[in-house]
């Protein structure tokens, strides 16, 4: 029997449940669930190595048909743990194009958007980082 111990409480290694705990997750732990690597140059100067996506930050598809593609955050869906990118679309039947929603975990922030001064300090907190 595998249990991971984290904190007091157990969890366990199953895929099974660790899918469950994630699709079913409360929506106050669903911000956290939502980080995406940070670029080599942002890891470097944040001391860090993933951060929560947010609009307005630019990322980099890392993975599937869009691989490649730069773009900015234009909305990011907590529930279905999809981030939506500028200019990555696809034609539906009818001739019109959507919006095509990338999984978080198949982007990497490449420049983060820093207005919201709380931001700013939970990306600095806890670390010595240089101005």
């Amino acid at each position: 029997m595998s249990l991971k111990v984290i904190g007091m409480a157990r969890q366990s290694a199953k895929p099974r449940k660790q899918r469950k705990r994630l699709y079913n997750a409360p929506l106050h732990k669903l911000p956290k669930l939502m980080s995406a690597h940070l670029s080599p140059e942002l890891r470097e100067k944040y001391k860090r190595r993933s951060f929560p996506v947010r609009v307005g930050d630019k990322v980099k598809i890392m993975r599937g048909e869009f691989k490649g593609v730069e773009g900015k955050v234009i909305r990011v869906d907590r529930e279905r743990q999809m981030v939506y990118i500028e200019n990555v679309t696809i034609k539906k039947a009818d001739g019109s194009s959507v919006n095509r929603p990338i999984h978080v975990s198949n982007v990497m922030i490449t420049e983060l958007n820093l207005d919201d001064p709380y931001r700013k300090q939970a990306l600095v907190r806890g670390k010595e980082v240089e101005a």
